[in-house]
């Protein structure tokens, strides 16, 4: 979360150290999607035929020497390079965290997807912080000359030393926020190759406990499905929360205050439901957390559609949308792994669709938007993917739960021995 969010805030320290404009520098979020993609699918079939704890550290540890590059980086090429291996770290940690929850505690990972689900969230709250800290007090640090304005206009007109004293200084804030994260990384990853060195047979054990379960006659349909149904969730909570800001400007003629204080709230709300929903999984099934959620996403974009000119409506249902979406990702891996195995290619799947639905529908509806200026895309798009939810949950459950001949058959055997040894002990008791 924090290796994600800090890009923002840094973004146009990024272009100055390359000397480019923040515009001229966009490329480096295409390497770092097309970094995380590629991420996901290599983890995906790595953590199949290598330790989990092993590929853990080393993807943590790739990440903390993209971070530890990043602010010396004084090339445009190898920044978008770096900002590659980030992602496709990124990509092998969020697949490997997911299979590793499951791996280690099965139908009961509920509670644990969503704490570490939640620690995505909470990084991402604290990335930008960090930055503030970083870069927010050099500034009045080094240009203590509101006291000294009066003294001589000469004395307030910064000569060429003192800029690049600046810059130097500047400079060494903003590395430190990349140094303070990527030294957490590091630290984090050493844990797990001691983790890695005390349990060498962990990955034959998680194997043999994966062999034991019962594939669904449908796994590769339900696997399709789901990757489907995150394609639409993740896209329209990325379209959400970027897009929110500006049609509060423009549809709700929001002051830029007003806006941004909306787009906290969504995000605010998303982040204390994961929270929440730690405590929730312990005692709900992760169906019915994805049914509560599917019925608040879809009645707040209604709301949102119709009813968004009014200021209550706008407020409520954007808070309401925004914590509905917060748990639908984690109990969907809880909930496909009560059915059918999850190994590493599935997991990247999953994965991969989350990916690309936060690529390509906020890229659709910004171009939309721009063709149709006075249509609220982003509610309507809310609207569209809630509905699409609506109709794939079920679909899923059905699939979910058919039995084939072989299930049928074995049920049926094990009742006929249960019978069989009742009616023996009904006999010895007679006897």
């Amino acid at each position: 979360g924090m290796s994600i969010a800090v890009l923002g805030p840094t973004f146009q320290n990024l272009a100055d150290n390359v000397n480019k404009n923040v515009s001229d520098i966009y490329y480096i979020f295409v390497g770092r999607s097309l970094g995380y993609l590629g991420g996901s699918v290599l983890g995906g079939v790595l953590f199949d035929c290598m330790n989990a704890h092993l590929l853990l550290a080393l993807s943590m540890l790739g990440t903390t020497i993209g971070l530890y590059g990043i602010p010396w980086c004084k090339k445009s090429l190898l920044l978008t390079v770096l900002m590659s291996v980030i992602g496709g770290s990124m990509g092998i940690l969020d697949t490997g965290g997911n299979i590793l929850a499951l791996n280690t505690w099965g139908t009961e990972a509920g509670p644990h997807m969503q704490a570490l689900h939640f620690s995505f969230a909470v990084g991402a709250f604290v990335a930008p912080l960090l930055a503030k800290m970083a870069l927010g007090g050099s500034v009045s640090k080094d240009l203590p000359v509101d006291e000294k304005t009066n003294q001589s206009i000469l004395k307030s007109v910064p000569t060429a030393s003192t800029l690049s004293a600046l810059k130097r200084h500047l400079g060494a804030d903003f590395l430190w926020s990349y140094v303070v994260i990527g030294t957490c990384l590091l630290f984090v990853s050493f844990f797990f190759f001691i983790l890695y060195s005390r349990s060498s047979s962990a990955r034959d054990k998680s194997k043999a406990s994966l062999q034991k379960n019962v594939t669904a006659k449908y796994h590769y349909a339900l696997i399709f499905l789901l990757f489907v149904f995150f394609f639409c969730y993740v896209g329209a909570e990325v379209t959400y929360g970027s897009y929110i800001f500006t049609y509060a400007k423009v549809f709700a003629e929001m002051k830029e205050n007003e806006a941004a204080a909306l787009n906290s709230l969504f995000w605010g709300a998303f982040a204390a439901c994961r929270g929440v929903a730690i405590c929730c999984a312990a005692c709900l099934y992760p169906g019915t957390l994805i049914v509560l959620s599917i019925i608040g996403s879809s009645v707040s974009s209604l709301c949102l559609t119709f009813f968004a000119k009014y200021p209550v409506s706008l407020w409520a249902g954007t808070a309401v949308y925004g914590a509905s979406m917060a748990t639908i990702f984690p109990s969907g891996i809880s909930w496909i792994e009560q059915y059918t195995v999850i190994q590493g290619k599935s997991a990247s799947l999953f994965v991969v669709g989350a990916a690309l639905g936060e690529m390509c529908i906020p890229a659709v509806v910004g171009y939309l938007q721009g063709k149709f200026h006075h249509i609220p895309v982003i509610m309507y798009t809310a609207l569209g993917t809630s509905a699409m939810t609506v109709i794939l949950f079920p679909v899923m459950y059905k699939l979910a739960n058919s039995l084939d001949e072989s299930d049928l058959k074995e049920m049926s055997e094990s009742e006929d021995r249960k019978a069989l040894l009742s009616n023996s002990g009904l006999n010895e008791d007679e006897e």
